[in-house]
């Protein structure tokens, strides 16, 4: 499916204001802040920095930011410093057209917002972009009163970030094949209940995944034709299969070839309610709570920095 032409805006930012997390992405958050506040510096603007040190302090410094008159706020990190990003900016962004701007730099392990966004893993290619000034307005999943940036998971995909999330060692993306295994031991298909655009379907699958963007655990293309400008979301079910054919899939996720397996249904939706006995659902890496889960699709719902292609 083509997309829409989307309306690009060029405003170099004046005033900066960046909220990091340091230990993303192992450290490499703090190895490259003074690389990153030296090009902002250097190239005229002007630039306040801010350190979160746990999570509830990356939530009151991201709301500082985002309501501090900057032209652009920029928050660094893994995915779930950038999704704490996205809701404060869309609700600043709602309350005032004249709040920031939503710039991201990538600096966490899965990073899979900014390469949804087109934006990319590299922090410096990152930092340019926001240096250019090109922004555009992009479209959110929401459900309740969070936005999600990137995929909604609520099958064997929510119980594998779940396992991963626990696990102390190793750190990094390399939990994911790890707790992928110890979840397929015992995994059997679950039964949902879904509301597809306001028609019902009762079924069982081994996973429901919904996307705002294409990927998700750091690359895995789960909603592989996601667009977040196109004003859908893509809805990705797989339906049961063995373990023999599950694992024959994994290495296709991040592709997105599996796609053409008879076991996989893509659907293009508005709205979807998730619902079932024991399920759980996760948006950008972050539990966001228990079925049933209503989620719609909020059309140009942030403006953010993103390149021009």
């Amino acid at each position: 499916m083509s997309s829409p032409e989307v309306a690009v805006t060029r405003r170099p930012p004046s005033s900066i204001a960046l909220v990091v997390n340091p230990s993303a992405g192992k450290g490499r958050s703090q190895e490259m802040l003074p690389e990153i506040a030296g090009r902002i510096r250097d190239a005229g603007h002007e630039l306040d920095i801010w350190l979160s040190r746990d999570f509830d302090e990356a939530q009151a410094l991201i709301n500082k930011a985002a309501n501090s008159g900057a032209d652009v706020m920029v928050v660094m990190g893994g995915d779930g410093m950038l999704h704490l990003g996205v809701n404060e900016a869309v609700r600043a962004q709602q309350s005032a057209p004249t709040a920031p701007v939503l710039g991201l730099i990538p600096s966490g392990t899965g990073n899979d917002l900014c390469r949804g966004l087109d934006i990319g893993t590299d922090p410096l290619a990152a930092l340019e972009i926001i240096l250019a000034g090109t922004e555009t307005a992009v479209d959110l999943a929401r459900v309740g009163e969070a936005y999600i940036g990137t995929i909604i998971a609520t099958g064997f995909d929510a119980m594998v970030n779940r396992r991963a999330n626990d696990m102390r060692w190793p750190k990094g993306s390399s939990r994911y094949p790890l707790a992928l295994f110890a979840v397929l031991r015992t995994f059997e298909p679950l039964h949902y209940q879904l509301t597809i655009d306001g028609v019902r379907r009762d079924l069982d699958a081994m996973l429901v995944a919904v996307g705002n963007t294409r990927s998700y655990g750091g690359g895995i293309r789960i909603c592989p034709d996601a667009d977040p400008t196109d004003g859908l979301l893509e809805l990705t079910i797989i339906h049961p299969v063995g373990r023999p054919t599950l694992l024959r899939l994994m290495p296709l996720l991040y592709t997105g070839g599996f796609i053409s397996d008879p076991c996989v249904e893509l659907l293009r939706v508005r709205s979807i309610t998730i619902d079932g006995p024991g399920l759980v659902g996760f948006g950008d890496g972050e539990m966001i709570g228990a079925t049933p889960l209503a989620i719609e699709q909020v059309p140009a719902a942030l403006r953010v920095c993103r390149p021009v292609l």
